[in-house]
């Protein structure tokens, strides 16, 4: 039996919100085609069957588009016919389509001109938005109906994750509108705008949308995956023939002559040890391997990668060697630039990011943190949420631990006082309930309180009917950190239900609430209350931490202070430091 209309089953809505029939009728209120599209394509994304994560046994459950399109045609409706033939248009199975027809064949239902001439829509234009230093560009491609209606899809290909799209949307302009918008924004001596062949605009985004189909945790926007359907139905009206990206191929002899060029240089100046040397192999082994392969490119955004997130997280080695890699990255951005005619000011720009990131980097390389597969492991929701979650006994606590290879009371000392905040916060530490608090709008801008309110309010409800009211407490107080030192989050486009998913997800991860070896709540459970994937999650919580000001390290996440623990973390924390005191060792959670 399949859901029907309007019913809270139907992917992606809620029992709360205007059923499906009344979506589609506003769609079809709208003079131009992009209304419904929109919607049909939202549709088709959320049937979809992709895994969240790769160790999913199989696909989460819900409806199948099959199933979709049989529902549709059980309900005889104007809106029904006008959503199957939309369906039908951006979908490539000819069986389907055929069982639309006949289906719409039977029903004496008038439907918009535009939609009977989708199979004859034309791509007249292809643009291409690219900046020096290549950390991404804008793919466009514009498309005019038989009816006279056109519309535009952009998609931002981002390089530093690998040449994937890392966002898309469809506009209800001609490409010519759109083009004179961003040429009179850009204003940019460094960015390019022009018009490449139809073939190879298809052939970047197909291979672009073909590496993002594969990235876990998946990549989610306001607009991306849901536009996807409508976008696959733009790129197939383009011609094939393009060569799309080609990835540079840096043989080993081309990397040691890199090498050598770069310290015979003068900005190599101080740096001919063989920690430089070998940290320099590091980094062309980022640059070659990673991104888009080029070892010469170097922007903040990648510097950000590289010292953020990638050495601590690939490079297993000694402090004192690690620490030595912002002094090398920094020489090699300016030789770099120089060889490639880089304008003095954007060189400016990536040092400065170096030295944005440096602290931040030398405070990680010196802390307990998951690597290599396990920091993959955790990026997923997979295994404990924190790294050292490794005892099984059952008090928790390990004596069989060899001293000299290392030396857990520091490493739980370390963890400890990050959690709460520093040495004397976790001396103070005690495990009174927090409590049961209103929401503190203060130095929230009055612009986002709308917003604010709306994620406040399912978070409150999530608390409510999943946790309990001292994680309402703690959620509240991480949102108003969040909307008072980064309300612009909360002024760009993206769901309520995400960014509420994002903060009672990082409440969480930082007391633990996941630990499935005690019985505790499963990531996934928590999610499903606001529909949310969870492959999505941590890199929404990323973005929504580092805008209030934690570190956006959701792999090993840490709010830095008791005002977001629940007591039962506290005490187990306040436990913990009493018996290392007696002189047990526990073994660190």
């Amino acid at each position: 039996m399949g859901f029907q209309p309007g019913d809270p089953g139907v992917p992606g809505r809620q029992a709360r919100e205007p059923d499906l029939l009344a979506d589609v009728r506003r769609a079809l209120g709208h003079d131009h085609p992009l209304a419904l599209l929109r919607l049909a394509s939202a549709l088709l994304a959320a049937v979809e069957t992709a895994r969240t994560s790769p160790f999913e046994p199989s696909p989460p459950a819900g409806p199948s588009r099959e199933e979709l399109v049989r529902s549709l045609a059980d309900v005889d409706r104007p809106e029904t016919s006008a959503l199957l033939a939309a369906l039908a248009a951006l979908g490539s199975d000819e069986v389907e389509r055929r069982r639309v027809a006949r289906t719409l064949a039977g029903r004496d239902h008038r439907l918009p001109e535009w939609l009977a001439g989708m199979g004859s829509a034309e791509p007249y234009r292809s643009t291409e938005l690219t900046h020096v230093l290549g950390d991404g560009d804008n793919v466009s491609v514009g498309v005019r109906f038989p009816s006279g209606h056109e519309l535009t899809a952009v998609v931002y290909i981002d390089h530093n994750l690998g040449t994937l799209v890392k966002d898309a949307f469809v506009v209800d302009k001609p490409i010519g509108e759109l083009v004179a918008v961003m040429r009179a924004g850009v204003g940019d001596p460094d960015t390019a705008l022009c018009d490449i062949p139809p073939a190879e605009a298809k052939a970047r985004i197909v291979d672009a949308a073909a590496a993002t189909a594969i990235t876990f945790p998946p990549i989610e926007t306001a607009t991306w995956p849901a536009c996807r359907p409508l976008l696959e139905w733009v790129v197939g009206l383009l011609p094939d023939g393009g060569r799309g990206y080609q990835r540079p191929q840096w043989a080993d002899g081309d990397r040691r002559r890199l090498a050598a060029r770069f310290f015979a240089s003068p900005f190599a100046s101080g740096l001919g040890g063989r920690d430089h040397r070998d940290l320099l192999d590091v980094m062309l082994w980022f640059g070659c391997d990673y991104g888009p392969g080029d070892p010469m490119r170097w922007s903040p955004a990648a510097v950000e990668i590289l010292l953020a997130d990638w050495i601590p997280r690939k490079v297993v080695a000694d402090v004192g060697y690690l620490t030595k890699a912002p002094a090398v990255l920094r020489g090699f951005v300016r030789f770099c630039h120089a060889e490639r005619g880089i304008p003095p000011r954007l060189t400016d720009a990536t040092i400065d990011a170096v030295d944005q990131w440096e602290p931040e980097y030398q405070a990680t390389i010196r802390s307990p943190r998951p690597q290599g597969p396990d920091a993959l492991l955790a990026a997923l929701g997979v295994g404990p949420a924190d790294p050292w979650e490794m005892g099984d006994e059952e008090d928790g606590w390990d004596d069989d631990r060899d001293d000299d290879d290392w030396d857990y009371d520091s490493m739980i000392l370390a963890i400890w006082e990050r959690a709460v905040g520093g040495p004397e916060a976790l001396e103070a530490l005690d495990a009174a309930p927090l409590p049961d608090e209103a929401f503190d709008w203060t130095g929230i801008p009055a612009d986002v309180h709308d917003r604010v309110g709306e994620v406040l309010a399912r978070c409150d409800r999530c608390c409510d009917e999943v946790l309990d009211a001292e994680y309402r407490t703690a959620a509240r107080r991480l949102l108003a950190q969040v909307a008072r030192n980064g309300p612009e989050v909360f002024r760009r486009r993206g769901r309520a239900d995400t960014a509420a998913a994002a903060i009672c997800w990082s409440v969480g991860r930082a007391n633990h609430v996941f630990d499935q070896r005690r019985g505790g709540l499963t990531q996934k459970a928590l999610l499903a209350h606001f529909g949310a994937q969870q492959g999505s999650i941590p890199q929404r919580a990323a973005t929504l931490l580092r805008a209030g000001g934690f570190a956006p390290h959701t792999f090993d996440l840490s709010l830095g202070s008791p005002r977001y623990l629940v007591s039962r973390r506290r005490q187990h924390i306040v436990d913990g430091r009493r018996r290392l005191s007696a002189g047990d060792h526990p073994r660190p959670r």
